[in-house]
């Protein structure tokens, strides 16, 4: 679907692709929408009809390697619905496409690499494409908008609703043009926007990071842009003004179970008070003096920890609300848009809106066809020093290189970094080795499969996806035993080299198969919106024949990896590069299923990402003069790591959140019925 392959091109920057090779097939009066980038243009739709109204589309894109290219016909009644579909080509990791889609006599039936089902169809539904193409959103926006109610049925699961919620009229070289704004509800977790013109016909995704528009109108994206993002944000302002809960007084949480993030040592019978941002006092039950008038939160024997950090996210909107439902109350986010962050995080600080404390990184990369997706791109030392030296002066805290950084100038970037009092990570640069970066000065690395790469050479192209590839065809054969790997390992030990290994986004590509649930999103699948469930059946890397053992067994390697870092004392941080909130607690499992006991994953999550990050004064521990930033569980992870999903009550800089409200609101079924604060109005 185009609003996943939108979300997949967080990763990279892409290459204009060239025209298909059938192009002499298109009609001349065919439509073409641009995708871009961070402004750069990195895709391309067309869309024209036949003599026989046959709609036809071709969508493609390049992102270093990766990225979809469909070619798609569709059939529509006179409502709109579809009666015929057919697609075939590759989608963003190379599989390839074959899906169909017929309606007959009331009876749908459809077949893709994941699903093959039938179904009688008495009322109207819309089926919607496992690899569909931005033009099919535009025609279900048209459905919608012909159905009673503006609502219809999906196929194969879920439920769509429009809403129009806004109008601009725009003026380009003489021409003038009026666009509406409607929002789809049910495709994700948060309603979709689209643009459409007088006809009804698909106009424009408006966002700061990606967009797509009909060519020759790229102009007007930042007024439409703006347009959505006040949209959206009114809407995220309503959920926070219903669903943060400000205490007017303190606060005192009774009866806990506190999990000492340091020592990993469990204390029963232990009060918790907070006043404001920060926490008071602790203490046993009936050893603090808790305020008249406090509220008062009876945890029941839950367990009490501190906030959740994940080291490793890219945050949208939506992720906010995900993070602070999960416990996760702090995150470093690695690569975004620089001015989209700046204002989310603000929206997160002020409550605004919802979603956790944000620690910033600057993202750069080198040019070339393969670069990151960044306007950052340095090529010389002058280069290095003005990108790093802007965002000092924004106010991150540390720099993200990517893998067309030419190797030769890690050593300026660390340098003026660290003249900032910041650190530096990121990918190994391509044509290089996580040894020979290490010893430039570099401070962390991002991705387990790096470690594996600097084993294989220094000549692949790791720009592309062979940094995939070739790791799952080859890890297996490493002995992590061998005198090579423990000096290797020395080496990121002596140097203080932070590994983040981001395994549950690898268990998915390595482990995932088309037509069934990708493994690392297994436990929650059955939670999540039906539509955004049915994405996960999708399957992760393309296997070639015979090779599926083999792919597995490079996944184990990856687990086994991380248990022999952890053994030699390599520093671990816990990041996902991944669904948000839910997949933190999928790679604090894979971390227990590598063999790592459950107390220390949850230190590593919690106090010892608080001092990889500089904030151990402040975060990670529930102590006296510590922020509070605390999530309540019902269950023991330190016995069963599992238990981390079951979070009854987060708390995020002395604002109370209910997990399960939040859960509701974006269309995720809570784990239970949780406990509910009462509000400070409330007897």
């Amino acid at each position: 679907m185009s609003h996943l392959i939108l979300a997949a091109l967080v990763c990279g920057t892409l290459g204009l692709p060239q025209e298909p090779p059938d192009a002499g097939t298109v009609a001349t009066d065919s439509v073409r929408s641009v995708l871009l980038i961070q402004g750069t243009p990195a895709g391309y739709q067309l869309v024209w009809t036949d003599e026989d109204g046959a709609l036809h589309v071709h969508f493609e894109f390049n992102d270093r390697g990766r990225g979809a290219s469909l070619d798609a016909r569709f059939e529509v009644d006179a409502a709109g619905l579809l009666t015929r579909l057919e697609t075939a080509g590759n989608d963003y990791l190379k599989a390839p496409v074959e899906e169909t889609f017929r309606l007959a006599d009331g009876v749908a039936s459809w077949k893709n690499q994941a699903e093959e089902g039938e179904q009688r169809v008495d009322t109207g539904a819309f089926y919607l494409s496992m690899n569909g193409v931005p033009e099919e959103y535009a025609m279900l926006a048209r459905a919608l908008l012909n159905a009673p109610g503006h609502r219809l049925a999906l196929l194969p699961v879920g439920e769509a609703r429009i809403e129009q919620v806004g109008a601009l009229t725009l003026e380009l070289g003489g021409v003038t043009k009026t666009v509406t704004q409607y929002v789809i509800t049910g495709l994700g977790f948060t309603p979709e926007p689209i643009w459409l013109d007088e006809n009804r016909n698909y106009f424009a995704t408006a966002g700061l990071w990606s967009a797509i528009v009909v060519e020759g109108w790229e102009a007007a994206l930042p007024a439409l842009s703006e347009a959505s993002e006040q949209e959206a944000n009114a809407r995220l302002r309503r959920m926070a003004e219903e669903l943060a809960q400000r205490p007017t007084g303190p606060v005192a949480i009774v009866g806990a179970r506190l999990f000492d993030a340091q020592t990993g040592a469990v204390r029963g019978g232990t009060t918790v008070l907070v006043s404001g941002d920060r926490i008071q006092a602790v203490g046993p039950d009936g050893s603090v003096d808790v305020p008249t008038g406090a509220r008062v939160i009876e945890a029941g024997g839950r367990m009490l920890l501190p906030g959740l950090i994940d080291m490793h996210t890219h945050v949208s909107d939506v992720d906010g609300l995900l993070h602070i439902a999960a416990g996760v109350t702090t995150v470093r986010d690695l690569a975004n848009d620089t001015e989209e962050l700046l204002a989310r995080k603000q929206r997160w600080d002020d409550v605004s809106a919802i979603g956790p404390r944000v620690i910033m990184a600057g993202f750069m990369d080198g040019p070339g066809p393969y670069a990151g997706p960044t306007r950052v791109l340095v090529d010389t030392p002058d280069e290095v020093t003005a990108a790093v030296d802007e965002y000092a002066r924004l106010g991150y805290e540390q720099i993200k290189i990517y893998s067309s950084i030419i190797p030769e100038l890690v050593p300026a970037i660390v340098a003026r970094a660290r003249a900032h009092g910041m650190r530096v990570s990121g990918h190994i640069p391509a044509f290089t080795t996580a040894e020979a970066a290490v010893r430039q000065g570099l401070d962390e690395i991002q991705h387990v499969n790096m470690l594996f790469l600097n084993f294989l050479g220094d000549t692949l192209d790791t720009r592309t996806p062979l940094r995939f590839t070739a790791v799952a065809e080859h890890a297996a054969d490493l002995d992590l035993g061998s005198d090579s790997v423990a000096a290797f390992i020395r080496l990121l030990k002596d140097q203080n080299v932070v590994v983040d290994p981001t395994v549950a986004v690898f268990e998915g590509l390595l482990e995932g198969r088309a037509g069934a649930i990708a493994p690392n999103a297994a436990p929650i699948a059955d939670r999540l919106p039906p539509v955004v469930r049915r994405g996960y059946l999708g399957g992760g890397l393309p296997v070639p024949d015979g090779m599926d053992a083999r792919y597995d067994a490079a996944f184990d390697a990856m687990l086994n990896m991380v248990k022999v870092l952890y053994d030699a004392g390599v520093t671990l941080v816990a990041g996902t590069d991944a669904l948000a909130g839910f997949m933190l607690h999928r790679e604090l499992e894979d971390y227990v299923r590598a063999g790592i006991p459950p107390a220390e994953v949850l230190r590593i999550a919690t106090s010892g990402a608080a001092e990889v990050a500089g904030r151990a004064d402040r975060l990670g521990q529930v102590a006296p003069n510590m922020l509070a930033d605390l999530i309540l569980v019902d269950g023991d992870p330190t016995a069963e790591i599992s238990d981390i999903r079951k979070v009854d009550l987060v708390m995020k800089n002395g604002v109370l959140f209910d997990p399960a409200a939040i859960y509701r609101a974006i269309g995720v079924r809570p784990w239970r019925r949780p406990m509910v604060a009462p509000r400070d109005d409330e007897p």
